[in-house]
């Protein structure tokens, strides 16, 4: 499996080209940026062998099988659209896109393809999350609440995460982190019941909290952000059962350090659950779905599922669609 890489992003060595290193059949052979210079510091930094002039140009090679789209919310949509049209499979960065009707657009271009296209949830593939839900469903009974977090500091207010032109904000980048993993856990599809953000700039939200709940009358709550004095930093989920309660800390990146604790019929324990790094087990599952077929845990239908969640969230909390100014 040959992959080109769009623009030079700070997020591509951790979750592509480091692990490709460690999976037989993955070659990382383009890269192509929109200042050819950096992609050229970048390629020679990653011995990435080609640099191409333009995006364009990537994607048309004919000897590249897939791309990896790590580029700004805002340009997801079009260029995983431009990269199915040229026949590549994709790997996308979440968000998907900027909203639920980008993410309709991408879907049903995968679908009429037969192409594998993936939303890079990465803590989905690891086997930690495996255990986590198989501890859900067997141990504690019905599903009354979900909770989750996925705050964390980010004071760089220059940064693109906070552009509302790029469809930033802490909901797009931390939240939908927190919202997949609710959406994981809980039973069934959400619905918003309310929402309220800590703004940074007009539209922009540096914190969001929202409240949901399932059909089956669970409740659920959601907290993100990006620079928040009530949550500086919590990366965490906990589901309440009819038999117990179950809590994980850093179910993002799990081969650095977690914490799995299960409390039912009053009785306590903590479990730990090895795997190699999250992006490692993300891209073999995407070179096997290529391969072989295998449905990817996070396929477009999961994300335009997660986008119509976001989308919710911020018209409860008054605040713009991305990708709607």
């Amino acid at each position: 499996m040959r992959i080109g890489t769009l623009g030079a992003a700070r997020i591509t060595p951790m979750a592509l080209v480091r692990p490709a290193r460690s999976i037989p059949g993955v070659d990382i052979v383009a890269v192509a940026a929109r200042d050819r210079s950096r992609a050229e510091r970048f390629a020679t930094k990653h011995r990435i062998p080609v640099v191409h002039r333009s995006y364009d140009a990537l994607i048309s090679d004919p000897s590249i099988d897939a791309i990896y789209n790590p580029l700004p919310n805002a340009l997801h949509a079009e260029w995983t659209l431009r990269a199915i049209e040229a026949g590549k499979h994709v790997l996308c960065e979440k968000p998907f896109t900027s909203n639920a009707a980008e993410a309709t657009s991408v879907a049903e271009a995968a679908r009429r393809s037969g192409l594998v296209v993936m939303e890079a949830f990465h803590y989905r593939y690891h086997p930690l999350m495996e255990r986590v839900l198989e501890i859900v469903h067997t141990e504690l009974g019905e599903v009354r609440h979900v909770e989750t977090w996925m705050c964390f500091p980010l004071p760089r207010f220059s940064d693109i995460r906070y552009s509302l032109q790029l469809s930033g904000g802490a909901l797009m980048d931390a939240g939908s982190y927190a919202v997949h993993c609710l959406r994981t856990l809980g039973p069934g599809e959400p619905s918003v019941v309310a929402a309220a953000a800590l703004l940074r700039s007009p539209g922009v939200d540096r914190a969001m909290a929202a409240d949901l709940r399932f059909p089956t009358g669970a409740t659920g709550r959601v907290h993100a952000s990006m620079w928040s004095g009530g949550h500086p930093l919590k990366i965490a989920a906990r589901v309440e059962g009819e038999h117990g309660t179950l809590r994980v800390t850093n179910y993002v990146a799990p081969q650095l350090f977690h914490r799995l604790t299960i409390t039912v019929d009053g009785e306590r324990r903590r479990e730990r659950v090895p795997g190699e790094p999250t992006y490692t087990h993300q891209l073999r599952a995407f070179r096997t779905a290529i391969h072989n077929g295998t449905p990817p845990l996070t396929p477009p239908e999961d994300a335009l599922a997660n986008m119509t969640v976001i989308d919710a969230i911020y018209r409860k909390a008054g605040l713009p669609l991305r990708g709607e100014l």
